[in-house]
């Protein structure tokens, strides 16, 4: 006999007639408990063979051969690549990116130039060699001679003076070679010059590349390029080129502001559309410790648009393994497809003439095969809609039970009040058994234990949260008397109470107004479509049958929101060896994989309640949890880092620091180095490796003497985890640089005997910084740098950068005093200076031949001048 046999006797509920004891017999599920273990798997094997194949699908490369099809080209834009690559660093102010790579761009664009279609297209390109400086997170940033290449293609004929604007940059952090971030866009960029000025499709508005050579520097470059480039006022649309990692799909990650109809264009556009609503608004939470060029052309150009970049593999984000050969043919052609198709849309869209449709938009590809997207106020709309349908559907389905099973409705509903209490609890045990074993990993100093291996996380907090979301139905079920009801109706009503659960949820969330409400509206749909089939054939009433329909409808929404959850984690994962110390990243990996399993399998786990045995299947799931704990808190498995592939980012200067008091005595000459560890274990893997760092202190304490902790800090990453900043000193001091960075010239007091002009002149490397503190008793009426800057808090800074034009700097100050006493200490002025092209001196590299090879070293001499006027 079958389930379905031995449910349906002649005094089951289908009989009509009223019977007082169902009898256990009939009550309990006759599935063997390897039957509930294979369903498991299954789901576990769809997730392999499907989502994470699809993840990662990349599509084939086009060759030179395919050149006359009018498609992008990716051999070209790789054989590009490779000679970008090729040239290595790119720091700004280097040879490398002032003049190789300069002359690398300006070279292709002549190639592309000299086959123009003049009779279709004109092309111009302009050399940029901006000035500027602004205003951004409480800081001063200000360059000269940062170099921009601009290039503009115009359709013969065409008067729009609508631009549409695409921007990467060619620059790169210390010992990066830049394969990915950017040089994976240049050259996409570059093939689709070449496609376009080489078709014969016509276009309605002129196109600006913008090749901007300073990026890394917070943003200076299109800084420079949208405040004073004379092409500039007519760009309205941009899209923005990025990297987070290297060799993978890239991901729409902001779109707009508002502007809608920008998301439409990329439904229609994009050949491989890789994109969520999800991402953009944890992008906007400001928690990834990155910016794009998007921000400034959207505060200070007022452009609406696309920011897009590379995120999968960003363990080499930034190091020097950003190289050529991790970024296959089929990636590049993934990005050259969907730049080269919303190009060409956008350079004739209407909408150019007229961006200020106002709203914004949800919107998510389906495992890269097609794009969904609505506006956010329809979505509001569904999302209260389907909650609501899905709350009185349960109702329904309640009532029903209780008519077949010849029980009042108050009885049913007063059963699933505790049903749908035990699924809060399933729901909270679900989410909470993965954060509480991330957080006792880290209080034991076992943080990052996935980071090199990523199948750790399904046992550490995936199996810990199917555990959650299935104990309390089990145990209920399992103790249970109710004898009135069927276990099927049983096992039904703890599956509708999930329902309730995500329903108030999602209200709650879209109250708030988020549109990533749509993941649990979308999950919901496929819960409600079962459920009114289930209800309409009465498959509700014959025993488990109705558990067919569940199973294959969902199929969707575990395919989909493992998907979803699965990109996240691939994204962060990387990006939690550059969180800092302060942040426990464990939890937040922990909770994306405990979300992702509620909502992959929330529904589905519960099914494990059909077999006779589902207490078994939790033992399976708390030895699967068990082991992984073990594996990860005891063996190598579950240390972080391997060499090159998984690194652990060290971050130090080697630092020279004098003070100079006011009579220009010396109080203070030391050397050391200043390190700023990137992830939450910091120093302990390096003391286990048997680095040297005895003696490395905490610089909390010079923070709370020294301005700026007296130290020359390069960005503002470093300002920002300024009092998690450790200093190791060293005794054979760093040799001084011969120059003196700072030179008075002049201090004369004005007519109005209260205030006194400070005169001096700034000898700074390309990058470099300045602090202003004035004491207490005095203030600063005017000075030569912006004025918005002295609104902020003391002490000012102002972070640097000169890329081909390295003359001194003239700053001015004028500095009030009610009493006119001018001979006694005004201010502190502190001069940091870094030396990135160097690789220090013979003590520094015997130190850095000291680290293991799992660590990569982003290091370089700094020196620090305080001075006292």
């Amino acid at each position: 006999m079958g389930d379905k046999d031995l449910l349906l006797s002649d005094d089951s509920i289908e009989s009509a007639t009223v019977k007082k004891n169902v009898g256990k017999k009939v009550q309990n599920p006759k599935i063997p408990w390897y039957m509930a273990g294979g369903f498991v798997l299954f789901w576990a094997s769809l997730f392999l063979a499907v989502v994470v194949p699809l993840f990662h699908r990349l599509p084939q490369g086009n060759t030179i051969e395919d050149a006359s099809k009018g498609v992008f080209i990716a051999e070209r834009a790789q054989d590009n690549l490779y000679d970008f690559a090729k040239i290595g660093i790119k720091l700004v102010g280097s040879d490398g990116n002032e003049h190789k790579t300069v002359q690398f761009i300006l070279r292709e664009l002549a190639l592309i130039k000299a086959n123009v279609r003049e009779d279709y297209f004109d092309m111009e390109t302009d050399h940029q060699i901006a000035y500027g400086s602004y205003l951004r997170n409480g800081a001063q940033y200000q360059y000269q001679g940062v170099q921009n290449i601009v290039v503009k293609i115009t359709p013969k004929g065409s008067t729009s003076q609508n631009y549409l604007l695409v921007n990467s940059h060619f620059d790169s952090k210390p010992t990066s070679p830049s394969a990915g971030d950017a040089g994976h866009m240049i050259v996409t960029m570059l093939e689709v010059i070449r496609i376009i000025t080489t078709s014969s499709e016509k276009l309605t508005h002129t196109i600006i590349f913008l090749f901007n050579g300073s990026e890394e520097n917070s943003l200076q470059g299109s800084h420079g390029f949208i405040s004073s480039h004379k092409w500039a006022p007519f760009c309205k649309i941009v899209i923005n080129l990025d990297a987070a990692g290297s060799g993978c799909r890239e991901l729409l990650f902001q779109t707009g502001p508002n502007n809608p109809w920008l998301v439409k264009y990329y439904k229609q556009n994009a050949e491989h559309p890789f994109a969520t609503t999800m991402a953009e608004e944890i992008f906007q939470t400001g928690i990834i410790p990155s910016d794009t060029d998007f921000s400034i052309f959207s505060d200070y150009g007022n452009l609406v648009g696309y920011d897009i970049g590379l995120v999968c593999n960003g363990f080499v984000y930034h190091t020097k393994y950003d190289r050529y050969d991790v970024i296959p043919r089929g990636s590049i052609q993934n990005t050259g497809d969907n730049l080269l198709g919303l190009v060409r849309a956008l350079a004739n869209a209407p909408e150019l003439a007229d961006n200020t449709e106002t709203g914004k938009a949800v919107f998510f590809d389906v495992l890269g095969l097609f794009f969904v997207s609505y506006s956010a106020d329809d979505g509001k709309t569904l999302n209260y809609a389907v909650a609501g349908i899905a709350i009185v559907l349960v109702y329904v389905s309640l009532l029903r039970i209780a008519d077949v099973s010849n029980v009042t409705s108050a009885q049913v509903l007063s059963w699933f009040v505790l049903i749908l209490v035990l699924q809060v609890v399933a729901f909270v045990l679900g989410l909470a058994l993965p954060i509480v074993i991330a957080y006792m990993f880290d209080k034991n100093g076992l943080s990052l234990t996935y980071f090199s291996t990523p199948a750790l996380s399904l046992g550490l907090y995936v199996s810990p949260s199917l555990l959650g979301l299935a104990l309390p139905s089990v145990i209920y079920l399992k103790l249970q008397k109710n004898e009135k009801l069927t276990y099927a109706h049983q096992l039904q009503m703890a599956l509708h109470g999930h329902a309730v659960v995500l329903s108030v949820l999602g209200i709650a969330i879209n109250y708030y107004g988020l549109r990533t409400t749509y993941v649990i509206t979308w999950t919901l749909v496929f819960y409600v479509i079962p459920m009114a089939l289930n209800l309409v054939t009465t498959l509700q009433d014959r025993g488990f049958s109705w558990t067919g329909i569940v199973k294959i409808i969902q199929v969707c929404p575990f395919l989909y929101n493992s998907y979803l959850f699965y990109t996240f984690i691939v994204i962060l994962t990387p990006m939690m060896g550059r969180f800092g110390q302060t942040t426990n990243p464990d939890l937040i990996i922990s909770a994306l994989a405990a979300l992702g399993t509620i909502f992959s399998m929330g529904f589905l786990i519960l099914l494990i309640n059909v077999s006779r045995r589902s207490g078994f299947i939790l033992v399976v799931l708390l030895a699967i949890s068990a082991a992984t704990i073990y594996i990860a808190s005891s063996t190598e498995i579950g240390f972080p880092y391997r060499p090159k592939t998984n690194v652990e980012r060290v971050y130090y200067l080697h630092v020279r620091r004098t003070f100079y008091e006011y009579d220009g005595t010396v109080s203070k000459d030391e050397s050391g180095y200043l390190f700023n560890f990137q992830d939450r274990r910091g120093s302990a893997p390096l003391v286990e490796a048997n680095v040297d760092l005895a003696g490395m202190v905490s610089m909390a304490s010079d923070c709370a003497k020294y301005m700026m902790c007296g130290v020359p800090y390069p960005d503002a990453r470093y300002v920002k985890s300024r009092l998690n900043g450790t200093w190791l000193a060293r005794d054979v001091p760093i040799e001084p640089s011969t120059d003196s960075p700072l030179e008075l010239l002049s201090k004369t007091v004005l007519a109005d005997g209260q205030t006194v002009r400070l005169e001096f002149k700034i000898n700074f490397t390309d990058h470099s910084t300045l602090y202003i503190q004035p004491f207490e008793d005095v203030t600063i009426s005017s000075w030569s740098l912006l004025d918005s800057l002295l609104a902020s808090t003391p002490p000012y800074y102002l972070f640097f950068t000169y890329g081909v034009d390295g003359s001194p700097v003239n700053l001015t100050l004028e500095i009030k005093k009610s009493n006119g006493d001018f001979n006694v200490p005004l201010t502190q002025i502190g001069i940091g200076r870094q030396f990135m092209h160097t690789k220090g001196d013979l003590t520094a590299q015997k130190f850095a031949e000291t680290f293991p090879d799992t660590a990569v070293l982003i290091e370089w001499p700094a020196d620090y001048h305080r001075y006292i006027f």
